[in-house]
């Protein structure tokens, strides 16, 4: 028995450096946060990709008619776009819009935040208010589509606004982190797992769009990453281990643009065209050399009430899915080799999430703020939880954003290449999740029961809801109230949301002191503050002395 007995774990101990320890800079560090860029770029393409259009935005530059050869002849002087004769294109500008925030915001979060090595980027969650909004009888009665596109994205912004402060409140009074005591591993295991495994939509169902480039993509990522990590033609450097992304996706980029280039495309239908063409996104043409996003850059924000409503219903699932304790905090956390954020640090980076929604009504960026969950399974891939890291790529993020030609370039990447990496870094990290398991008692069937129903429903309640939503955009709940239809939606297609309450809610009225051991209680009660542990101060101290001005409570 003794041979296949493994010992609970507090830390991982194959991961090369931790949280705040750091690669060297000649050789890892840069390349690693430009590895961390690249990822970000999937979902941050993709968002604006899928809302602008509907919203009246266009791909490429345009003026109007009359004014259309001077503009060109100026290549699009500022004179004439503060004058509203040209118009860069709309994708594009919400795309170096959507990058610079999240480079701020991950900056943000590194430093003040949880100081965990996560990258903050555009969310999912988001989809369905921004679809109501967009879909308000109001908006759809202008028919000029460069003016809806302008005043849609106005009410969004202000939507934003005024729902950031339900994350602002909740961190920085330590509500949340009240909120906190109910959870144990037993009950977090399967929220983190579903963190990973609801987004299956994103893997191979978006991999399977262009199989030409999406498996060879797969198979490549797992062989490089696996069976040649331990192939070192620089002797002092793990190439293959610590660059998989960086080595896979310049190989079949390549292929793919010798695809595009050889016309195997030709003749293919539209949808086939969009996902393996590497010239369809329409990204570097209509990007400027340079632009710098400023707040209320698209105009004052608009409020209304019924909007405002629906997005709080995505900030509230962006918290279950990104908060320390929940989602991919939790797994950062892990993969970082630090303690599990104690209630403070939850309710101090709840805060500042709520700070970068702010921002993102503000700039404009089409959608909320989450943790970019590929970007922490690409910890446990290269083996680096370093924060510095992290903190770099935000640079990237922030330099290509102003620097729109050259971003555009990466950014015009085909989305199965992200998709084909999306099924490897989703599947870390929903098991890294269910390790929590280990420090509860997988023996008892209370345990099991409540781990195998939050499981199955937090997949099967959401994808009842959006066969619902795919075929006519309304969702399961479809009432008189639009606000109401697009927060309860919201709530019910979020895996993570609808496990939480399932797993919490049974964790905390099942034989809750008969079970307090199998739950994995004692293990846990000491990360639920600061000063519980040791580790903590050495992990979650703020920088520049500041925990003397704002000390854990």
């Amino acid at each position: 028995m003794a041979d296949i007995t493994h010992l609970p774990m507090e830390q991982l101990q194959d991961l090369e450096y931790c949280i705040d320890s750091n690669p060297p800079w000649h050789s890892e560090t840069v390349l690693l946060a430009f590895q961390n860029y690249i990822l970000v770029l999937g979902t941050s393409v993709m968002i604006p990709s899928l809302l602008v259009p509907a919203m009246g935005g266009n791909d490429l530059n345009h003026c109007s008619l009359d004014k259309c050869d001077h503009c060109i002849s100026l290549n699009f002087g500022l004179e004439d776009l503060l004058g509203g004769t040209c118009h860069m294109g709309d994708k594009i500008r919400v795309i170096q819009t959507l990058l610079f925030v999240a480079g701020i915001n991950t900056l943000l979060q590194a430093l003040f935040g949880t100081r965990l090595p996560a990258v903050v980027g555009g969310s999912f969650a988001y989809l369905i208010p921004m679809v109501y909004i967009i879909s308000d009888s109001s908006l759809q009665r202008i028919s000029e589509p460069h003016e809806r596109f302008i005043h849609t994205m106005r009410a969004i912004q202000g939507a934003l606004i005024v729902a950031s402060s339900i994350q602002i409140i909740l961190g920085y009074s330590q509500v949340w982190g009240l909120f906190s005591r109910f959870f144990s591993p037993l009950g977090m295991a399967p929220v983190v797992g579903l963190v990973g495994l609801g987004l299956f939509q994103r893997g191979f169902p978006a991999l399977g769009n262009c199989v030409e480039i999406g498996i060879p993509m797969l198979l490549l990522v797992i062989g490089v990453s696996q069976y040649l990590k331990h192939v070192r033609p620089l002797k002092e450097l793990p190439v293959f281990e610590r660059f998989p992304v960086l080595i896979c996706v310049t190989i079949v980029w390549i292929y793919a643009l010798i695809l595009t280039a050889s016309g195997a495309y030709r003749g293919r239908s539209t949808p086939t065209q969009n996902s393996c063409r590497t010239d369809k996104a329409n990204l570097i043409s209509s990007a400027p050399w340079f632009k710098f996003p400023y707040p209320l850059q698209w105009g004052p924000p608009t409020f209304s009430a019924g909007h405002s409503f629906a997005m709080m219903s995505a900030v509230l699932v962006s918290m279950i899915e990104i908060n320390d304790s929940t989602g991919a905090y939790k797994a950062a956390s892990r993969l970082a080799i630090a303690t599990p954020p104690p209630a403070y640090v939850l309710s101090r980076g709840i805060g500042w999430q709520g700070i970068g929604i702010l921002l993102d009504g503000l700039f404009g960026t089409c959608t909320g703020s989450t943790v970019s969950v590929e970007n922490v399974g690409l910890l446990g891939l290269t083996r680096v939880g370093s924060r510095r890291v992290v903190q770099i790529s935000a640079g990237f993020m922030i330099f290509f954003a102003m620097l729109g030609k050259f971003g555009a370039v990466f950014a015009s990447i085909p989305f199965p290449i992200f998709a084909a990496l999306y099924c490897v870094l989703f599947g870390l990290v929903a098991s890294v999740g269910l390790s929590f398991l280990q420090f509860t008692n997988m023996n008892s069937m209370r345990n099991l029961f409540i781990t195998g129903l939050s499981l199955f429903l937090g997949i099967s309640v959401p994808q009842f809801f959006n066969e619902y939503w795919v075929p006519n955009r309304h969702g399961l709940v479809n009432t008189n109230a639009g606000w109401f239809n697009a927060l309860l939606n919201t709530i019910f297609s979020s895996p993570a949301t609808v496990g939480l309450i399932v797993a919490v809610f049974l964790d905390n009225t099942l034989e809750v002191e008969k079970a307090k051991k199998d739950r994995g209680m004692p293990w846990w009660v000491k990360f639920r503050t600061f000063r519980g542990d040791n580790r903590n101060e050495e992990f979650y101290t703020l920088p520049f002395n500041l925990n003397k001005f704002f000390p854990p409570t």
